[in-house]
């Protein structure tokens, strides 16, 4: 189910976006599984199926999904991607906060503690 959090300073257009995309990645949606209308989706959520329109626009430009004129918004085939790209962009932000916690004096052991959610205390 997606949620709308008004006090969330992202667009409404682009939590919808995330919330279908958490949907894919953790198997909800799965590959070629049709999603709700625009109309049927934006009742749920009582928002302006334009916004809905958007949301979908944006995971469409990101290949989550693709639409059918006609027959609605389908999630794409490579939708298992969406998790590897996710991956690939933890990893990104993972190496950066090592590098930084490298450079202000942090050993391997304590990083690795910290990951790992072991009792380390900082150097």
């Amino acid at each position: 189910m997606l949620n709308i959090d008004y006090r969330d300073a992202r667009p409404i257009y682009e939590q919808v976006a995330a919330g279908i995309e958490d949907l894919v990645v953790h198997g909800v949606y799965a590959a070629e599984a049709q999603l709700p209308s625009v109309r049927q989706l934006a009742a749920e959520l009582s928002i302006n199926p334009n916004t809905i329109q958007r949301a979908f626009a944006l995971l469409e430009s990101k290949g989550v999904i693709y639409s059918v004129k006609g027959r609605g918004n389908f999630v794409s085939a490579d939708g298992t991607s969406v998790r590897d790209r996710r991956l690939a962009e933890i990893a990104l932000q993972l190496r950066a906060l090592v590098k930084a916690a490298r450079a202000l004096g942090a050993d391997d052991a304590a990083i690795t503690g910290w990951i790992f959610e072991k009792e380390v205390e900082a150097p």
